[in-house]
């Protein structure tokens, strides 16, 4: 990735922009794209869903690649719809534009997809720092942990096991409201069931920068990779559960099953973090001219930054009711 970001194909288009991404350059590009992916699904024996890994924060990533997944749904309504999205953060990237491009995807992710991965570069950056103590992270070391992540989550579709899920599964089970389908994902190393199951619930490892203890998980499914007891995965994450009941709504009962996946309400941290860096720019009326010169961008962006806040007032008005419950 930084050999293209300093190498000769970095002037291809500009990267940054949402609207480039989505309307201009993308469009011109996504009939190919759809192309290709039609040949691939039509060799398939049974062909359950999609699987799309992008950053929200570039334009190729979050213009285009939200363009892909409408197109995709329009074509394949009754597939699954899977995405690992990757949230951008200032200690990362100095791009200034990036509240506005993960604002405008927002509302393209919450309509046209069933299951969102959050990974988030900024807990990606300090789980490097404080865990594996790397003091300069490179985006090799940042893609290590986001592919182990992936290779977690996807363990019970690629191999046998006796509690495994597949897409459609795993959407029934996590998902308790269409619209709240933001996914906290969390990883930890080879160790003992015990010592897994304490680390994979600790908020240090999540790969989104949201403190669980500040909201409520609505569902949870941890996957678990290697030879191991079943009896004994049982009982540490009955012991999790016992543990931390409080930060479960008790309105969803058996609401964990046995890389980790949470559904958690602590997801509005996120959302919250990219509108007050958007609102800083949008109310400056900042680099908007970039979006403005290939349509009329002022309201588009107004309208998405407004149905990004609902989402995040949502997932709070459902933390609020748990802790009134509790």
């Amino acid at each position: 990735m930084d050999s293209v970001r300093s190498g000769s194909l970095r002037q291809i288009f500009r990267p940054e922009n949402f609207v480039f991404g989505h309307y201009t350059e993308g469009a011109e590009l996504v009939d190919s794209i759809l192309d290709v992916v039609q040949k691939e699904a039509e060799s398939c024996d049974c062909l359950q869903g999609f699987q799309l890994t992008h950053s929200l924060g570039g334009g190729t990533g979050s213009g285009m690649g939200t363009l892909l997944i409408s197109k995709i749904r329009e074509e394949y309504l009754d597939r699954i719809m899977n995405t690992f999205s990757v949230v951008p953060s200032p200690k990362v990237s100095d791009t200034v534009v990036e509240p506005y491009n993960v604002t405008l995807s927002i509302h393209q992710l919450v309509e046209n997809t069933d299951e969102i991965y959050y990974i988030d570069n900024e807990a990606l950056y300090d789980i490097c720092f404080r865990t594996l103590k790397l003091t300069t992270p490179t985006y090799g070391d940042l893609n290590h942990l986001v592919s182990a992540t992936m290779n977690g989550v996807t363990t019970c579709f690629r191999f046998p096991g006796q509690l495994n899920a597949d897409l459609r599964k795993l959407a029934v089970n996590m998902v308790t409201f269409p619209c709240l389908h933001f996914f906290m994902p969390d990883s930890a190393p080879a160790l003992t069931v015990p010592e897994l199951t304490q680390q994979v619930s600790d908020a240090k490892n999540m790969m989104a920068a949201c403190d669980p203890r500040h909201g409520h998980y609505l569902t949870v499914a941890a996957v678990f990779h290697g030879w191991m007891s079943m009896k004994e995965v049982d009982e540490q994450m009955l012991n999790v559960h016992n543990k931390n009941s409080s930060y479960f709504v008790e309105w969803i009962p058996n609401n964990m099953a046995v890389t980790f996946i949470g559904n958690s309400t602590a997801i509005q941290e996120l959302f919250k973090r990219i509108s007050e860096q958007f609102t800083a720019m949008f109310r400056r009326k900042a680099f908007l001219h970039w979006y403005a010169a290939e349509s009329n961008m002022n309201d588009l962006v107004s309208e998405y930054q407004q149905y990004q806040d609902a989402i995040a007032e949502e997932e709070e008005d459902f933390g609020e009711e748990a802790e009134e419950e509790a």
